[in-house]
């Protein structure tokens, strides 16, 4: 996977648009001194780039009645099954992280919950079933932060 080539342009348009995904185009434009077609133009260069993944609401799953967040590291019996578990994951509502790992899980996800029971209930029934050899679950209490990658001023790298 090649790092992508970024202009000052580039960048400044990410910063902006990082820290407020629905500032107007226009006001982008103004901010960097070019047409807001040169705006359109360089937003859609970087989503066919890949490196922006789309804009999308935030939503407070607290707010919605999920006020239980866990992290649960999981062991494979077959690790030949990574395919057929995560399709089986991708299934599962709640689940809305799954990274394959290093260290002493196969891969780690993260759970929304109603509650501690409904957590149980999706491990006992959802999770198990799937051919776990173990697994181990954190709760978390609180995110105490939640946050875009910043936009460095590595060297530019040009054509």
């Amino acid at each position: 996977m090649a790092v992508q080539k970024l202009d000052h342009l580039d960048k400044k348009i990410l910063r902006m648009i990082a820290d407020d995904a629905r500032v107007p185009f226009l006001e982008v434009a103004r901010a960097c001194n070019v047409s807001g077609a040169a705006i359109h133009q360089r937003i859609q260069k970087l989503t066919n780039q890949g490196i922006l993944k789309g804009s999308q609401f935030v939503i407070d799953p607290e707010k919605i009645g999920y006020e239980t967040c866990a992290y649960i590291g999981l062991n494979l019996k077959n690790p030949e099954d990574f395919d057929k578990v995560v399709a089986e994951l991708q299934k599962i509502p709640e689940v809305t992280e799954c990274h394959y790992t290093t260290g002493n899980f196969d891969m780690f996800i993260k759970i929304y919950a109603m509650n501690n029971h409904h957590l149980l209930n999706i491990i006992h029934d959802k999770l198990q079933p799937l051919g776990l050899s173990s697994s181990e679950t954190l709760i978390s209490f609180h995110s105490a932060f939640n946050r875009q990658l910043p936009v460095v001023d590595a060297p530019i790298l040009e054509d």
